[in-house]
């Protein structure tokens, strides 16, 4: 399916609305693993995503680096670069093609390599991990979502703030996951796939 840049800010809107909405949510599952904040990262993260849309970009590229810039520069810990590494890779992918699989598969690869994460490490990649194939392969349903999101509950993290409670992350979602669950699912609401 082809992103286009209307679609891409709708995206973006509905994922906005979904990070507003679970805020506290997202907190309380970092709150349990990591330092509490991850709601409000991304918030804050998501607010300037709007704002540096607004005026609509000319193009995808444009938008997607605009995207990139404003979670680099406003979401702390290891969401804000993760993120944002994952939209410069749809940036610089955009450039060849808009093919939403093909640059989500970008964007994963990114997301990977910038953390150093890889699947069952209980990160956001578990999520990336499972829900990319199924969008090149227009399969992804939000029970996929859910259930790739929930699985990183009985995983033992490896990285980032939650590997340094070894054993104790294990019954805890990890809130990276969560939030790439909504910007997963913001994708199916607005009917990209």
């Amino acid at each position: 399916m082809e992103l286009t840049v209307e679609k891409y800010v709708q995206w973006m809107t509905n994922f906005a609305q979904l990070i507003t909405t679970h805020k506290q949510e997202l907190n309380d599952l970092d709150d349990a693993i990591g330092d509490g904040d991850h709601g409000s990262n991304m918030v804050r993260g998501m607010d300037a995503v709007t704002a540096a849309l607004e005026p609509v970009p000319a193009t995808l590229t444009d938008a997607l680096k605009k995207t990139a810039m404003a979670l680099i520069s406003k979401v702390g810990g290891a969401s804000g670069p993760l993120y944002g590494t994952a939209f410069l890779e749809m940036a610089k992918k955009s450039a060849a093609t808009s093919d939403v699989g093909e640059l989500l598969a970008a964007a994963a690869t990114g997301v990977m390599k910038r953390g150093g994460a890889q699947p069952g490490d209980k990160t956001m990649v578990d999520v990336w991990h499972v829900v990319v194939p199924q969008i090149q392969d227009d399969t992804l349903t939000e029970e996929a979502i859910q259930t790739a999101v929930d699985h990183t509950r009985d995983l033992v993290a490896h990285k980032g703030r939650a590997s340094y409670l070894g054993e104790r992350a294990k019954g805890h979602l990890d809130p990276g996951a969560v939030s790439t669950g909504y910007l997963f699912t913001s994708l199916l609401n607005v009917g990209v796939e």
